[in-house]
């Protein structure tokens, strides 16, 4: 008999040889219906392999992120078959799961694939999949793996089988299809009923510009075609919400060639909008005891080789400036916590100044690869809304839970409801990935787990995704989409007060270490935007938005009474502006409901006679004729029940 602890934490005893599918089956059977993937021991097993030792069991369905994982990877091997089928010769390399799908490196020779193929390569993969085939898993020797691939001149998959061991080495076969794969599949094909190749593009063997180019075929699917149906729907819900594309319609942000790469301009609307971002936090920072400092946008290489950001980013960033000065050399800022230690630095501190909060919008630069960059979501100059906080160990606590309260704050301000917490932890199986001790980096561990479970975040344990320097809390956001992003973090960092030798006086008179916190509520200012622009599709809150009325006055003899209404709306700090052009009402309306402006007021005869507007919301409501005064007190009214106080 074996133990096999499930999820739960109940442990239960079966006869060895036992499979997931068939401890899923004495749970339920409807578990066992939809149960298409497993891990055991935190490694993915076929829902039929045979386990023979005690063990942790996860049963996954489509639901869950490791189910869709081993779903995408058993239909990259259905696309890999039907594509060997449709085109004869071709070499077939890697196959993995990715985020959203899958993709399938291919080595095509002479012959290619576009758009027009995709039906027919479709439709080849339903046939096969439609035949129910088993993905049977098989041990291989080395030397017969290599000669397996060598019979057919693959030399991409034997150059991967020299770098295993020889016991190691596994194969994957269903209907007459074989694939070298470490595992991790779902039943049999017959489960894809749904299957769409997404683009092609090319990719280097290995990332390497130096090899060949092979044929990357992007692809997804789904277990009933109604999920394909809607997936394309949100997909095409997502170009309409494109960040690039609404930035560049609300003129919010550009790029320039001449500029560089990566570097965004901020035109006059984006940058009021970030303005008002950046005025909403100070102010709440400000309550919250934190003073705003400036730091340079260089600082010297030895900076940041004292704090380990050179070793660890030294290649990510932009190369070194040389003064005409000899051995001096400066660095582009790639983070601001180096700077802001030397900030506390500057005088002796006392436990009784602690804690000490110091904030500060500051830019960065970090040398992204071109392939890489993205709108504003992946940039190489970026400002980081950032915070340290030195305190005793005994406050640590307490200014943790003061962080999160903070970020909750913005996050719910702006509309992200729907958020999961992320504590990632070092991976204790790659010690040299991180610096500082064992015993620091415990204490640190402990300290986000508890203030996370006494705020009671839905919150879960991710190891391997610390910082190099200290654990953190990560808010991963749902958008309106569906889409996932992280968005703020929190760190814990004893390395850094000990790397820069920071002290403070305590109550004993001997010096102690402080201890570091890094926050940034918005992450940076620039991925913020992007996000909150395709999570709001431009329909940003209404105290953010940059213009939030427009007076459209029905002929030019009311242009007059149209500037008394700006004026009026100015002495209530109501954004607004007149459209004076000679163009109809009608088209002025529909223009300015492409630009997502939330209010139009339409003056004419009447209104000017009454002394008031009439009133249209964006999206077509009609409001009414108000006053003044009644519109004054609606955008109070709107702004107070999505803006509250700190």
């Amino acid at each position: 008999m074996i133990k096999i602890t499930l999820p739960d934490g109940s442990v239960k005893e079966y006869e060895k040889g036992i499979t997931p599918i068939e401890v899923a089956k004495s749970i339920s059977e409807g578990l066992a219906r939809n149960v298409i993937s497993a891990t055991f021991n935190d490694i993915a097993v076929e829902t039929v392999t045979s386990l023979n030792e005690d063990g942790k069991l996860v049963l996954y369905t489509w639901s869950s992120a490791e189910g869709k994982k081993a779903f995408w990877h058993s239909s990259s091997h259905i696309i890999a078959q039907a594509l060997e089928e449709l085109y004869p010769g071709i070499k077939l390399t890697i196959g993995p799961a990715i985020e959203n799908g899958f993709y399938y490196d291919v080595d095509f020779g002479e012959q290619s694939i576009s758009e027009k193929d995709f039906p027919a390569i479709e439709q080849k993969a339903l046939e096969i999949a439609r035949g129910k085939h088993d993905f049977k898993m098989r041990s291989v020797a080395k030397k017969d793996a290599l000669q397996f691939y060598k019979d057919q001149s693959n030399e991409y998959k034997v150059e991967l089988i020299e770098n295993l061991e020889d016991g190691t080495i596994t194969f994957c076969d269903h209907d007459t299809f074989t694939d070298l794969c470490r595992g991790g599949h779902i039943p049999n094909t017959g489960i894809v009923k749904a299957i769409k190749i997404m683009n092609v593009a090319g990719a280097y063997w290995r990332g390497d510009e130096n090899k060949t180019q092979l044929t990357r075929v992007y692809g997804i699917s789904f277990p009933k075609q109604k999920e394909l149906k809607e997936y394309l729907e949100l997909l095409e819900e997502a170009k309409k919400r494109d960040h690039r594309k609404l930035g560049k319609e609300l003129e919010l942000f550009t790029f320039s060639k001449k500029v560089g790469q990566g570097l965004p301009l901020w035109l006059p609307k984006g940058a009021a909008l970030r303005e008002r971002l950046e005025n909403f936090l100070k102010k709440a920072q400000k309550k919250a005891g934190y003073e705003m400092v400036i730091t340079p946008h260089i600082g010297q290489k030895e900076l940041y080789v004292t704090s380990g950001h050179y070793d660890k980013y030294g290649e990510d960033s932009f190369q070194p400036i040389h003064t005409p000065k000899e051995d001096e050399e400066f660095l582009l800022k790639p983070m601001n916590c180096p700077h802001h230690c030397e900030i506390y630095n500057s005088k002796p501190v006392s436990y009784r100044e602690l804690p000490k909060r110091f904030a500060e919008f500051g830019t960065v630069y970090r040398y992204e690869q071109s392939g890489e960059l993205h709108g504003l979501t992946r940039v190489r100059g970026f400002t980081q809304d950032d915070a340290h906080i030195f305190c005793t160990p005994d406050q640590l606590h307490q200014e943790f839970i003061d962080v999160i309260d903070l970020s909750l704050y913005v996050l719910g301000s702006l509309g992200f409801e729907n958020f999961t917490a992320q504590v990632s932890l070092r991976d204790p199986e790659k010690p040299e990935k991180y610096i500082g001790s064992i015993e620091n980096w415990d204490k640190a561990e402990k300290a986000i787990i508890n203030a996370a479970e006494e705020k009671n975040l839905n919150f879960v344990i991710e190891k391997g995704e610390a910082a190099f320097y200290g654990p953190k809390l990560d808010f991963m956001v749902k958008d309106a989409l569906g889409r996932n992003w992280q968005l703020g973090t929190i760190q814990v960092d004893y390395n850094l007060p000990e790397r820069f030798e920071l002290t403070y006086k305590g109550s004993d008179n001997e010096a102690h270490r402080p201890v570091m916190i890094h926050r940034a509520p918005f992450g940076s200012m620039e991925r913020f935007v992007a996000l909150l622009l395709e999570h709001t599709g431009g329909n940003f809150p209404l105290w953010l938005t940059p213009d939030q009325a427009i007076i459209l006055p029905v002929s030019e003899k009311h242009e007059k009474y149209a500037e008394k209404v700006l004026n009026s709306l100015e002495n209530d700090e109501i954004r607004a502006l007149v459209d004076v052009r000679n163009e109809t009402v009608g088209k002025k309306i529909r223009e300015a409901e492409m630009n997502k402006i939330p209010f139009m007021l339409i003056v004419g005869e009447n209104e000017e006679a009454q002394n008031t507007i009439s009133v249209r919301r964006h999206g077509g409501e009609d409001l009414g004729m108000l006053s003044l005064n009644e519109f004054a007190n609606l955008v109070e009214k709107e702004i107070s029940s999505t803006l509250k106080s700190f």
